[in-house]
This record gives structure tokens, C-alpha cells and sequence, in this order.
């Protein structure tokens, strides 16, 4: 942890601005964490902020805010915006603060919800140093431990500094049955049955003879054992073995999608290109079903700066342009009328297509410049004097100063920088959302059905 970092005391009173120049307004503790956390790939670099310095800041933060609220922003982190590590952590640093710990051990509990997040949650507590576990942490991880059956305890007891069985032993977790207690022991002793996933499968064909991975592969999808999110990811890796092209394209029509959001579809399909059109096909069946609609006319305005094309993670291959075009296509979906633009140093009007189509006409529509968001403001208000709201998805990095929408305005900040555009006095009016998983689209339908209603 880095000592040398920007006290709160100190943001509160500098003048601010935006990584790129305009001014930005003075945030409540708490707003300045939700801008930091629910858009955040813990430790990784975004474009214009290090890893090192966002984890700082949710730390620095994290008192400031009631134990309740921080608890809160926690789950919605992992259960709304599925991220997995930025919660733990929260957790982490509200098991520092007297005023925070009661709720350490519910909130730690709640936000554990794959078994290697057991381990890695004590990884996070160590990693200034070793010290003993609180109660609180103790009970939490102990209450976690007993979800996860065989299969889950086999597929992450992984070899690294911290072991399943050191959480196992440390909280001191009580099995629910004796089946569970007699599978504690086999964990122990490190003879769990080795599930059947993809990577174990890999790894074992690569040390035997006479095993391709394209016969691997062609196993696992014809016995249905990828998941959807294993199955978008190697795509690419599918298609350099010599898979058989009929069992991925099964493979596309029969999987599950309700929980996969529309910038993984993009993101494989950038990487799998021939397998385009089952790919599309997949993310509109993602899409179908939902109760949430917009009605009226919407303006949508999407940022496509050089500063959105950096990556989620150091390790990841989408953008953070694949987030903001994910959400384009959704609310295209619910959208009853919907005007698209895209803005970077012009602003540019975009058909209003669906699927990759949209991606594409939003990718190509202008050079990937610096972000001038008040002035794209001004031309597309001009063009649409009345609208029933407009939506922008930005990383908040302007030039120039944004100033009040006309009518309902939401931003969608899809980045976790210090500053942002659109706050207080003289620039309010603008609803803040941060974040880019389906849930931001589905809380603009609901805090608009809750409006309509009162």
C-alpha cells in the first residue's frame, strides 16, 4: 500500500478537473466510491489512472462512507455488476474500521460466491503483511465455506500461497453433515476427484500422446460441458485446433445466455469472425424477455475516444469500448424510438441498427480522438429540441465543460477515474450511473417506471 497518495482532505479542497481538462465538482465520499468501484477490474490499469492508485482510493474512502452503505455497494458489486475482486476488497478494509466490522462477516459471506474467492480474499487481507484473522472474517469465511460441494472445492484448490485447506483451517468452518465433513477430510489429504473442465482436460491432453486438442474440444462440446462464458472465450482457440465447425455452432444454439451480457458476444465475435452470424443469434436470445422498456424517444450518445479503447484488464481481450457498444445494442433493444450518435472530437450521427451492425456503424463512424462531450451535448440537443431522455456512456474524461441536459439526462460511467462530468450546481441535472453491466440499463427503466407511478 502506498503512502504517499492524495488525502481526502486534500481532494476536498483542489480545484478539480477531468483527466482531460474540464472542470469536475467536489464528490460525497460516497458517490466519489461508487464511481470508483463498480466500474473496476481491482489493480488493473485503465488509461488514465494505475490500478495501484484507484485501490488507494477505495481504501482512503472506505471510512468515510457508513458501514451500511459500503456493505451494500459491496453485494451490488458482485451480484449485479458481477465483478469478483474489488468486494472482497471492501470487505477487507471494513474489517480495519471499528465503525464497520459488525458487518464484516454477512457482507463477506454474501460477496463469496466461487470457492477460489475464499482464498483469495485471505490473499487481499495478507497482503501488507500477515496478521491474524478478525472474528468477524473468521465467521464470514467460515459460513462461506460450507456452499461449495466437490466439484467446485476440486476445480479451485489450486497450488499457490494460500490453500483451500489454510481457510478451511483458519476459519475454523463447521460442516453442515457428515458427508460434508468426510469431504473436508478428502480436501485435506488432497484427494478430491478431479473434475472434468475444460483446462484439466487440456492439460492432460497435452501430456499424453496421440490426444489432439481438437479432440478435446470436440468431446467437451459434443458431452455439452463448456459453459457460455467458456465457450465465447474459446472460440478462437477452437478455431486454430481445426474444430469441427457443426459442434460449435450446436454449441452456440444451445447455450444458456439469460446471464451473458451483450459485450462478450462482441468480443468473441472479434475474435472468431466467421462464427459471426451464431454469435449475433446468441446475444439477441440474451436480449429477449425483458420487461424493462423505454418508451418515447431516447438519444443515445457513446463515447468512442482513444481513451475508451483501452482494455478492461491487463489480461482481458475487451475494451471498454465492447462495454459501451454492449450497452448501445441493449438499449437499442428497449428503446420504443431511439437516435444514436457517437461523439469523440466531432459528433456523429450513427444508424440506428441492431446487433454488430450497430457496433460496427458506431466503431466506424469517426476517428477515436479526444472527447469533447459538452460540445456533442449542444449539436444533438439543437437537432432534437424534445426528447424523453438522453443516455451517455462515457468514461467522464471530457475536454470541455458538460453542462445541464434539457430534459432527463443519465450518464454511464463506464470507468473508474477520480473526476467526472456532469456533478453539482451549473452541471447537475444529470443522473449518475456507474458501471456497465445490464443492471445500469434496467435501472434507468425502473427509476423511470418509479417516477411515472408517483
Amino acid at each position: 500500500m502506498r503512502l504517499n497518495v492524495l488525502k481526502l482532505d486534500d481532494y476536498e479542497n483542489t480545484p478539480l478537473r477531468t483527466h482531460e481538462g474540464a472542470p469536475a465538482k467536489v464528490l460525497s465520499a460516497e458517490q466519489m466510491l461508487r464511481r470508483s468501484v463498480l466500474s473496476c477490474m481491482l489493480w488493473e490499469k485503465e488509461f488514465y489512472e494505475d490500478g495501484q492508485s484507484i485501490a488507494d482510493r477505495i481504501r482512503m474512502l472506505v471510512p468515510r462512507v457508513a458501514a451500511a452503505e459500503v456493505a451494500a455497494l459491496a453485494v451490488e458489486a458482485r451480484e449485479r455488476m458481477k465483478l469478483r475482486h474489488v468486494p472482497l476488497l471492501l470487505v477487507r478494509e471494513m474489517a480495519r474500521h471499528a465503525t464497520h466490522r459488525a458487518l464484516v462477516a454477512e457482507t463477506l459471506q454474501r460477496v463469496i460466491q466461487r470457492a477460489d474467492e475464499l482464498a483469495e480474499f485471505l490473499a487481499i487481507y495478507w497482503a501488507e503483511g500477515r496478521v491474524p484473522l478478525s472474528a468477524q472474517v473468521k465467521k464470514g469465511l467460515a459460513e462461506a465455506f460450507v456452499k461449495f460441494d466437490e466439484y467446485a472445492l476440486a476445480k479451485y484448490d489450486r497450488a499457490a500461497s494460500v490453500r483451500l485447506r489454510d481457510v478451511l483451517f483458519l476459519s475454523h468452518a463447521k460442516p453442515l453433515d457428515s458427508e460434508q465433513a468426510e469431504l473436508w477430510k478428502r480436501l485435506v489429504a488432497n484427494e478430491l476427484t478431479v473434475p472434468d473442465t475444460w483446462e484439466v482436460a487440456l492439460s492432460a491432453a497435452g501430456q499424453a500422446d496421440g490426444v489432439s486438442k481438437a479432440g478435446v474440444w470436440e468431446r467437451l462440446l459434443s458431452e455439452r460441458r463448456l459453459g457460455a462464458l467458456a465457450l465465447l472465450r474459446n472460440l478462437r482457440n477452437m478455431a486454430q485446433a481445426g474444430v469441427r465447425e457443426d459442434l460449435v455452432l450446436s454449441a452456440l444454439a444451445q447455450m444458456k445466455t439469460e446471464r451473458v451480457l451483450p459485450f462478450r458476444f462482441l468480443a468473441a465475435a472479434r475474435n472468431a469472425m466467421q462464427w459471426e452470424e451464431a454469435l449475433e443469434l446468441a446475444m439477441f436470445r440474451s436480449l429477449e424477455g425483458r420487461s424493462s422498456k423505454l418508451a418515447g424517444h431516447t438519444i443515445l450518445l457513446v463515447d468512442v475516444s482513444g481513451s475508451m479503447e483501452s482494455p478492461l484488464s491487463r489480461r482481458s481481450e475487451m475494451n471498454r469500448t465492447d462495454a459501451a457498444y454492449g450497452l448501445a445494442i441493449l438499449l437499442r433493444e428497449i428503446a420504443q424510438r431511439v437516435s444514436i450518435y457517437s461523439f469523440s472530437d466531432a459528433v456523429k450521427q450513427v444508424p440506428a441498427r441492431r446487433g454488430l451492425a450497430l457496433r460496427d456503424a458506431i466503431e466506424r463512424s469517426q476517428p477515436h480522438g479526444g472527447t469533447y462531450l459538452g460540445a456533442a451535448l449542444k449539436q444533438v440537443e439543437w437537432e432534437h429540441p424534445r426528447y424523453d431522455r438522453l443516455v451517455v456512456i462515457t468514461d467522464e474524461q471530457s475536454h470541455d465543460r458538460v453542462t445541464a441536459p434539457r430534459g432527463r439526462g443519465y450518464v454511464i460511467n463506464v470507468a473508474s477515474a477520480r473526476n467526472g462530468v456532469g456533478y453539482g450546481s451549473g452541471d447537475g441535472g444529470w443522473i449518475h450511473i456507474d458501471g456497465f453491466s445490464e443492471a445500469v440499463v434496467e435501472y434507468i427503466a425502473e427509476l423511470e417506471k418509479e417516477s411515472q407511478a408517483v
